[in-house]
């Protein structure tokens, strides 16, 4: 059973979200925060595997609550996605570089947010990949120059080149493609990386990759 949290200040967007996923096998929603500060305090009691938070509420924001758990020891499972209205939302860079897994915008189609819901759950995928490496190089393109690649060190070469892959927004059977090796050693070089990296999961490798200058905006593999 997949358990998730809402946060949104919007009582009609929460009941919207409850009803839909409610009625989804093997899916229940466990509580409701109306502001950020709620969502932190609820998610250290409730212990979901899913927040659907939304980055904009009054009082502690999205971005900060998603700080708060991103950062919290003991809410390591805990997964994070984003709700924005506008796809290109300048907070939403700072969510991911905050520990969010992914992001979605409000008018997502059902089936899209059920979908998201698993797939983050399940740990697999960034979602939406390709929207997501747009917008982190559109962002960095704005921010100051990236830092020395120092932070890249613990990995081997051959990390390195998977974790550029990851960040052009290439799913793992597309890098075992890209790299001639199987889906399955794509995989845990991914899973070592995001060990030796401190990374939560797929998309802070997206944004180390970038913010380490190993991935530059604007740049396909």
């Amino acid at each position: 059973m997949i358990r998730v949290l809402l946060a949104d200040d919007q009582a009609l967007v929460r009941a919207g979200f409850r009803a839909l996923l409610d009625a989804q096998e093997g899916m229940t929603v466990v509580g409701e925060a109306g502001d950020g500060e709620q969502a932190v305090l609820l998610t250290r009691d409730l212990r979901p595997d899913v927040v659907l938070m939304d980055i904009r509420m009054p009082g502690t924001d999205g971005l900060t609550a998603t700080r708060h758990i991103a950062g919290d020891p003991g809410l390591t499972d805990v997964k994070i996605i984003m709700l924005t209205t506008f796809e290109l939302d300048e907070y939403v860079f700072e969510a991911l570089r905050g520990g969010a897994s992914g992001f979605l915008v409000k008018d997502t189609e059902p089936a899209e947010l059920i979908q998201a819901v698993r797939v983050v759950a399940g740990g697999d995928a960034l979602l939406s990949p390709g929207v997501t490496r747009r917008l982190i190089a559109e962002y960095a393109a704005r921010a100051k120059e990236p830092r020395v690649t120092t932070g890249l060190t613990p990995l081997t070469e051959r990390e390195r080149e998977v974790l550029a892959l990851v960040g052009a927004g290439m799913t793992n059977d597309e890098i075992a493609a890209r790299l001639y090796m199987s889906p399955a050693t794509a995989k845990t070089h991914v899973s070592r990386m995001m060990t030796k990296l401190h990374a939560r999961d797929r998309a802070q490798l997206v944004v180390i990759a970038y913010e380490s200058g190993l991935v530059k905006p604007g740049w396909l593999v």
